[in-house]
């Protein structure tokens, strides 16, 4: 019996089939490789892209993708610091069971704040791949695929990353991506890039 959270009384019930199991099965191991950067800066064409490639291998995995979770898990949170904070602490846990269940997770969010991130990592230090698309700002702003920059230039939107709210860049991440002599790298050159990482780490085999 313990105390978590705000619950008492509760009883964590061990499973016959483990982790290691479920890696045998797939012939992989599971891992959260969370994408990390401003608005624009191609972390849904990373996520998407690097889904595809995985798939095409016969490998599984599965996107967490920050906007499509906010149709659900996350509908009822706002981008005040503190929602902020419960949507990447909720996206965390759901990334810790699906690399549990052995599949490679790919969480596609801003996710601005340095200790929100290390909270997540902290739930599964060993297999937590952070990747960082590190692209400028007026890069970024110049995409704006949703037309959000503009919205937040005009005051329309606030508390917006990058115009009035701040990114906090990863200090120690085990995957950078950025312009090569102001040249952005292809959305299968970024995915080639993480698989290429998974495959060294001998995520793409089983245990």
């Amino acid at each position: 019996m313990s105390t978590v959270g705000n619950s008492t009384n509760i009883f964590w019930h061990e499973s016959p089939v483990g982790r290691v199991d479920r890696q045998k099965l797939l012939n992989q191991q599971g891992c959260i490789v969370w994408i990390t950067g401003l608005s624009g800066s191609g972390k849904s064409t990373l996520a998407c892209s690097l889904d595809r490639t995985l798939h095409s291998r016969g490998k599984l995995s599965y996107v967490l993708d920050g906007d499509n979770l906010r149709h659900g898990l996350n509908k009822n949170l706002g981008f005040t610091p503190e929602d902020r904070t419960e949507n990447i602490r909720r996206v965390g846990e759901v990334a810790k069971l699906f690399a549990d269940a052995g599949l490679i997770c790919i969480a596609s969010l801003i996710s601005p704040y340095l200790k929100d991130r290390d909270a997540c990592r902290a739930l599964l230090p060993e297999h937590f791949i952070e990747v960082f698309l590190n692209m400028p700002l007026e890069l970024c702003e110049g995409r704006d695929p949703k037309g959000l920059y503009k919205l937040a230039r005009a005051g329309k939107i606030k508390g917006f990353t990058g115009i009035d709210d701040p990114y906090e860049a990863p200090l120690n991440c085990e995957i950078e991506i950025k312009p090569d002599n102001s040249i952005c790298p292809t959305p299968n050159e970024m995915a080639g890039k993480v698989v290429s990482y998974l495959e060294g780490k001998g995520y793409l085999e089983g245990q």
